[in-house]
């Protein structure tokens, strides 16, 4: 416990011992008790240790677990070897199969934004910024976050909607981002293939009556025109824009309180 594990994979990398592990067998005993050896350990404390290692990656898998942590394991006078601390993170996406593990959630520690979104089926992961972010593709909302960020603003949150983007979901999106008091400007940015612009269109104007902070719409792709026209008929003061850098460069400005057109 108490190591800055990053610090010591870059200062002295050596010190950190990688076990490739087979997937059809998982972690075997003697690779455990090869890797307890090879930091000086012998005899039953070594034992003991191999069997925490090999025990902790069943939980690790069985679990479906992102990560699998004790911190610190110590060795008693005595010598016996005890876990005084773990840190378990089981992926959202697997729990449908873990029905013991939902019960225990606790929400104490998670957004309202997290929660409601999770609630609607959306997939968010709040962050620092002030610039909400919904757009439809994993992909393109990195690459959304990534141009906020070069153009000198923080995105608050990744939110991917989806393909199927309706109305409904468009306007779900909205309520989930805007829980985050921090947000200062809305960034749209759609590329439709699946859905239609004009659908992500009606979502958007339904969601923007009412609204408190700037927003900023870039649509591409199927129905693209249409699209526009109800965003710029709707006689909401909504800021268009026709690439990814524009709306990325505009939503920047509005939060930073410029005047944006």
């Amino acid at each position: 416990g108490g190591i800055e594990i990053e610090d010591t994979a870059h200062a002295n990398p050596d010190a950190i011992l990688r076990i490739p592990i087979d997937l059809t067998t998982g972690l075997l005993p003697w690779q455990a008790r090869s890797a307890v050896g090879r930091i000086g350990k012998k005899g039953k404390e070594a034992l003991a240790m191999a069997d925490i290692l090999v025990k902790l990656y069943g939980v690790f898998w069985d679990e479906d677990a992102s990560l699998a942590e004790i911190n610190p394991l110590v060795v008693t006078k005595q010598g016996e070897v005890l876990a005084l601390d773990a840190k378990v993170s089981i992926d959202d996406n697997a729990l449908f199969r873990h029905d013991d593990l939902e019960a225990m959630r606790d929400t104490a520690d998670e957004s309202a934004g997290s929660i409601l979104a999770r609630e609607r089926g959306l997939s968010y992961v709040p962050l620092e910024g002030d610039i909400g972010c919904v757009v439809n593709g994993a992909g393109l909302a990195m690459a959304t976050m990534d141009l906020v960020k070069y153009y000198g603003g923080e995105p608050a949150n990744f939110l991917d909607i989806g393909g199927g983007a309706s109305p409904e979901r468009v306007a779900k999106s909205f309520r989930a981002v805007l829980k985050d008091r921090n947000v200062k400007a809305l960034l749209v940015n759609v590329f439709a293939g699946i859905n239609r612009c004009d659908w992500v269109a009606q979502g958007v104007v339904e969601a923007a009556k009412g609204l408190t902070v700037p927003l900023v719409v870039r649509l591409a792709g199927t129905n693209v025109e249409e699209g526009n026209r109800i965003v710029r008929e709707c006689g909401l003061p909504i800021i268009t824009a026709d690439t990814l850098a524009e709306a990325a460069k505009k939503a920047v400005a509005a939060a930073r309180g410029e005047k944006v057109s």
